[in-house]
């Protein structure tokens, strides 16, 4: 790319050397967010349909319950953040993702024209409130005048998705702090409340991972975790949709929602997949006290889409994590063996599947709608 990130704020587009990565950028404007990146050569954005579904939720959530989270402070008043009510309406979800594609299609055609061949997109979607708009607003409660105090931000940048299987490309883990708070928005500040955990971080380690009591893990900071794990029939019994006929020895695992993990859009794909193919899988969350029965590891973000796990190390004991300091730690690790891989690499190609059966339905959608992606094809 001639300029390797774009920004459209405001209705301006910026491409110069002073726009700044994405980290910087989420850090600095408070809101709600979503990351995907574009697949196939710049043809498509990967469930994008699902991205702004949550970005609405998340938006909705974090102005209902949290609006010290998406308002940027008020100098005069920074405290003051007017009580709201908005309903999960089919309305708000229509108007959000309304003005996210109005705001895509005035930078994206613009980064996809100024890339390399080849090379994919990493898009930011963010959604911030403006408080001097919301004071102006005599009704927020009404349909039209709720949408008023919102600015839409777009980020842009170069991505190139790592290779699946290189064991190089492998994640290496830790477990270093508790849940997020409000885990079930995605929301920019979680960039400035996590740098504390990187102090933490072993050398060599490419995620943090997340749990409440040193066991039960919950999730990575910026991923969520999987776990293929053997069987304990008589712990799973009943505890699936299907009755799979004794056909697998594994289950997949990972923490429910309930627990207090973001709802990721390929966490929920994940789970899709396995009933559609039929393998096991349980909303529980992993237990490191059990970790010699796990097979493999995986991690899942719209980014990386699902990357296997090489390493994953866990202080011991748990409460040592309370000195805050990486040099009074003890960490007992878990490592994944090459050989013992097969498993993840069908279950790869059963979610690859379906993630291209998708992606075609989504293309042919666009093509009759005359969507951008058309010309990028």
């Amino acid at each position: 790319m001639k300029s390797t990130r774009f920004l459209y704020s405001n209705g301006v587009v910026s491409n110069s050397s002073d726009v700044p990565p994405v980290a910087t950028f989420l850090e600095s404007v408070p809101g709600a967010y979503t990351t995907t990146r574009t697949h196939e050569n710049g043809t498509t954005l990967l469930f994008w349909e699902r991205h702004l579904k949550r970005l609405s939720n998340s938006a909705r959530i974090l102005v209902n319950s949290s609006p010290h989270l998406i308002f940027k402070a008020n100098r005069k008043n920074p405290s003051f953040f007017p009580p709201l009510s908005i309903s999960s309406s089919l309305k708000w979800e229509t108007r959000i993702r309304s003005l996210v594609r109005n705001s895509l299609n005035h930078v994206l055609p613009i980064a996809l024209e100024e890339r390399s061949n080849g090379e994919e997109l990493a898009v930011t979607a963010l959604i911030s409130g403006d408080l001097e708009k919301l004071k102006a607003v005599g009704n927020v409660a009404n349909d039209d005048g709720v949408f008023q105090f919102l600015d839409v931000h777009l980020h842009i940048g170069s991505y190139v998705p790592p290779v699946f299987g290189i064991e190089e490309n492998g994640a290496h883990l830790a477990l270093v702090g508790r849940g997020r708070d409000i885990s079930d928005a995605k929301y920019s500040d979680w960039v400035r409340l996590r740098k504390p955990l990187e102090k933490l971080r072993p050398h060599s380690v490419t995620e943090l991972l997340l749990s409440n009591d040193g066991d039960r893990i919950l999730e990575g900071c910026i991923t969520n975790f999987f776990v293929i794990c053997q069987i304990d029939k008589s712990e799973a019994e009943g505890k699936y949709l299907n009755d799979y006929d004794n056909a697998y020895s594994v289950e997949v695992q990972t923490a429910p929602i309930s627990d207090g993990v973001l709802p990721g859009v390929i966490r929920q794909l994940v789970i899709e997949v396995c009933h559609i193919k039929g393998i096991p899988v349980r909303e529980v969350a992993p237990s490191w006290e059990r970790h010699q029965l796990w097979e493999e590891a995986f991690v899942t973000n719209s980014l990386r889409v699902l990357q296997h796990v090489e390493t994953i190390q866990v202080p011991h004991p748990w409460e040592s994590l309370e000195s805050k300091c990486l040099e009074g730690i003890s960490w007992t690790e878990k490592k994944f063996q090459e050989s013992r891989r097969s498993p993840l690499i069908l279950f790869v190609f059963c979610f690859y599947d379906v993630l291209l059966e998708e992606q075609k339905a989504i293309m042919e959608r666009a093509s009759m709608e005359g969507h951008w992606l058309k010309e990028s094809v």
